[in-house]
């Protein structure tokens, strides 16, 4: 298969780019796949509705049949046309966070097949913030389901090079808008059980969820290593976001921490490896490792996590065979940003 890359910008959608993305619409009609941009990562997009289009996400990305499709609409009124009820938090949420960063899971209707959902009973929605996303989603009619647009596992796409570097010749098309903005997935909130709850967090933090629903709980899978906690969601369980080299998170005070790494990696290097560290703008200038990538201030916790993936994809693009992060504070975006790092890790961390 020949995959065909368009690009298209977001704030300039001209009768060229609308041509482009009525054909790209037609290809998922017709169940073919389609990466494209959101404001949180790159998206492979298939015919929601159509099971054959989520087994062929699966197959392409190499993911797990049980780790479920988050469902694309570009309006609220879709919402009520695939679930059973739409429930009350979901419509405060949408009016304060659509579109946005925001996955709500609801109970589905049969309209949505169990290919889809991971053999759930229930179906996970959001809108995205984005342009050409929306005008993809209303010409595929109306329903994409998308994971990130990357082999199962590895750092999600922030620009559309690492799409067609993990599907190329797997897929019809790929649109390239440019860099994200966000950087990590959207935050997943359960909103079938009493109390709703947080599955992955994100961007829309646990705070500001709270300021519009009262009480939200946090999965405590998703900043806990503990092996003896069972994650509720059958996708939580899998490793993701793994850069090929291995990856040590360490945490501890920042000097215990520099000395730490500056040792292990001077071992390393001795060793004929190629080694990198993730670091702040405080740090980055201390750090003696053949790649030393400054996510950005630590208290801009947006920010470090709009460079993550792509610094994890750097890695990789520059042959780093052992790689080392500091940690982060685990509250507001700071938790997305842990939780990536974690399972980049496959939760090895190193405590000082």
């Amino acid at each position: 298969m020949i995959t065909e890359t368009v690009t298209i910008d977001e704030n300039n959608i001209d009768d060229s780019a609308k041509k482009a993305l009525q054909r790209a619409g037609q290809i998922l009609k017709d169940g073919g796949l389609v990466a494209f941009p959101t404001e949180t990562v790159y998206g492979l997009g298939g015919d929601a509705l159509n099971p054959l289009s989520s087994k062929k996400i699966y197959a392409a990305k190499g993911r797990p049949s049980d780790n479920p499709l988050i469902v694309h609409v570009a309006c609220m009124e879709d919402v009520g046309k695939i679930v059973s009820a739409v429930p009350k938090e979901a419509l405060k949420l949408s009016e304060a966070f659509w579109p946005g960063p925001l996955t709500m899971i609801m109970s589905r209707n049969d309209k949505v097949p169990t290919e889809t959902t991971g053999g759930l009973d229930t179906v996970a929605i959001r809108m995205p913030d984005n342009k050409i996303a929306l005008e993809l989603i209303r010409a595929a009619g109306g329903f994409i389901a998308a994971p990130s647009a990357n082999t199962s596992g590895r750092p999600s796409p922030t620009l559309a090079k690492y799409c067609e570097e993990d599907l190329s010749g797997k897929i019809e098309m790929i649109i390239d808008g440019g860099q994200v903005g966000i950087g990590v997935e959207s935050t997943i909130v359960d909103l079938t059980s009493d109390t709703p709850m947080i599955l992955r967090p994100g961007y829309i933090t646990l705070d500001m969820l709270k300021e519009v629903l009262g009480d939200v709980e946090v999965d405590r899978t998703i900043i806990d290593s503990s092996s003896a906690l069972k994650p509720k969601a059958p996708g939580m369980k899998y490793k993701h976001y793994a850069p090929k080299g291995e990856l040590t998170i360490v945490e501890g005070e920042q000097e215990k921490v520099l000395e730490y790494i500056n040792k292990r990696a001077q071992e390393q290097m001795s060793a004929g490896k190629k080694v990198g560290v993730i670091a702040t703008g405080k740090t980055a200038l201390s750090y003696r490792a053949d790649v030393v990538k400054n996510v950005g201030d630590r208290d801009n916790e947006a920010a470090v996590a709009h460079e993550l993936f792509k610094v994890l994809r750097e890695f990789d693009d520059e042959g780093i065979d052992i790689s080392f992060s500091e940690a982060f504070d685990d509250t507001g975006v700071g938790q997305a940003v842990m939780n990536r790092l974690l399972k980049a890790a496959g939760h090895r961390v190193i405590s000082l």
